[in-house]
């Protein structure tokens, strides 16, 4: 298979995914549900979604254009797969298949029902692909890894793929910028940003960076529309439970009904409550974001209004070429010899 030919079977699949029935998505998140109880139709519905747009033809053939067209020496790659929010492994495994590699896959235990099902999608567009693609419990033949994990877990990626070359990803989240000048239309469109997949992804926002005195009623209203978070059992308990706390606590905090805005220095808060922090200027916000790079996937703000950050509701569908910690996943790929 050439590099065009992969090419084809991507887009295939693209079309195949983006043409699902609403059977097909409902059959398909009840078994994922039965696994992980946060991969519900509408979180399911939404990935299929971003990985149709992943695989739109011209993007993703002007992407795959900017790298050599099949590698030196194909090379057995080893990815483990993390399984926060659905598939959230399929651009890895979209990257070692495109670049001409095989794909030893170390699938989450909480993701297993979607991944396979794309393989098996794949395989059947393109017969080919299942001489590139395994699935293994343990990784020891690969030549080089792709590991996608926590803090904690990635002390033990190092120790154990170190001497290979490696891609070895940490904890990240995401933040949003506000200036106060926001519209309520603006500020709706910051809700699929922190409540889509119920704020498990890294590219989640679970930190606001506001001006001080920032009034946080109007953003409170215009993100009433995503109480219905507040329906999954789980994401009801992790509610009940912060604010619970904070109460207990005396914390000062801001209260929506179903999710909780408290000050804090930390970057990652837990689900149902957003963090925010103030800033003095520009400067000062500037300084902030710079403190806490390494630990942010993306930044967001209305219509992308501050440099290099994405606009409001747009955090979950990067492109194709936005890699994850800002790593080149393409590029590693095509120096391995």
């Amino acid at each position: 298979m050439n590099q065009s030919e992969r090419l084809a079977a991507f887009v295939a699949l693209g079309q195949r995914l983006a043409s699902l029935s609403p059977d097909e998505l409902t059959t398909l998140a009840a078994r994922a549900r039965n696994q992980n109880a946060w991969f519900d139709t509408p979180n399911v519905t939404a990935a299929f979604a971003g990985l149709a747009h992943l695989l739109a033809e011209e993007p993703l053939r002007r992407w795959a254009g900017r790298y050599p067209p099949e590698p030196t020496t194909v090379r057995k790659i080893g990815v483990v797969m993390a399984g926060n929010i659905p598939m959230v492994g399929f651009h890895d495994l979209l990257c070692v298949l495109i670049s001409g590699h095989i794909l030893l896959a170390k699938l989450s235990a909480d993701d297993t029902v979607l991944m396979l099902w794309l393989m098996e999608e794949l395989t059947r567009i393109e017969p080919r692909f299942a001489d590139f693609m395994q699935v293994l419990p343990r990784l020891n033949a690969a030549d080089a890894f792709i590991a996608t994990g926590s803090d904690n877990t990635a002390r033990y990626f190092e120790y154990y793929f170190g001497k290979k070359p490696n891609i070895i990803r940490r904890n990240r989240t995401s933040v949003a910028v506000l200036t106060g000048q926001e519209t309520r239309e603006e500020l709706a469109k910051l809700g699929p940003d922190i409540f889509q997949y119920y704020g498990l992804g890294c590219r989640n926002v679970s930190k606001l960076f506001v001006p001080k005195d920032y009034s946080f009623v109007p953003l409170l209203d215009a993100l009433q529309p995503f109480e219905g978070v507040l329906h999954h059992h789980k994401y009801n308990n992790n509610y009940d439970y912060n604010k619970s706390i904070l109460l207990v606590n005396r914390v000062p905090h801001f209260d929506s009904g179903f999710f909780l805005i408290r000050p804090s220095e930390a970057l990652v808060s837990p689900i149902s409550m957003v963090f925010s922090a103030e800033y003095t200027s520009e400067i000062d916000l500037v300084d902030q974001l710079t403190d806490i790079a390494a630990q942010t996937q993306c930044v967001v703000s209305a219509d992308a209004r501050f440099a290099g950050s994405h606009p409001f509701g747009q955090a979950q569908s990067p492109p194709v070429d936005e890699y994850a910690d800002r790593v080149d996943t393409m590029e590693f790929l095509a120096e391995l010899v």
